[in-house]
């Protein structure tokens, strides 16, 4: 992971209280265009984030894999879904499919995904800074923040753009 990753990372854990405060009021009454903001936000942030430099979210976070994943990648592998799940997969607390194993096995060295086009949908909507009505992922985005530098740069330029400097 390069540098400027790291700090951002590092700031999200040493911010986790003010973040946590912020969500909790914006999530009160959400500004009608948070959505474009966060949206906008998360743009600039992937104009300078490269997840091939970082690749945590494949490294740690196991994906919930629906049917259509496990079929696709079942194809990818040429195996049938049942020895893909078999093999690969474990039913998580809330009972969905997920990796037995992480780092994710389709993760190579250099940070690339191996099934990029038959990804999990999941994967795919990862960090979920795109979502409609997202006063309602912020928790989730709470979340993210420690695991992904793009998060954290999301919440950081919310915390500037709306001047906000809790007291805790």
């Amino acid at each position: 992971m390069i540098p400027e990753h790291h700090s951002q990372l590092e700031s999200a854990v040493k911010n986790r209280k003010i973040y946590q405060k912020f969500v909790k009021d914006l999530k009160k009454k959400p500004p009608r265009d948070l959505d474009e903001i966060i949206h906008a936000m998360h743009d600039e942030a992937f104009q300078n984030i490269d997840c091939l430099q970082c690749g945590n979210c494949c490294r740690a976070l196991g994906p919930r894999l629906s049917d259509r994943d496990i079929t696709a990648l079942a194809k990818h592998l040429r195996i049938s879904p049942g020895n893909f799940t078999a093999q690969h997969l474990c039913l998580d607390d809330d009972r969905d499919y997920v990796f037995t194993k992480m780092p994710c096995l389709f993760l190579d060295a250099d940070n690339y995904c191996q099934v990029y086009k038959n990804r999990p949908k999941a994967c795919g909507e990862y960090p979920h800074m795109l979502e409609a009505r997202m006063h309602q992922f912020l928790n989730l985005a709470l979340k993210n923040a420690e695991m992904c530098p793009a998060v954290a740069y999301v919440l950081e330029k919310l915390l500037q753009k709306f001047d906000y400097n809790p007291k805790l």
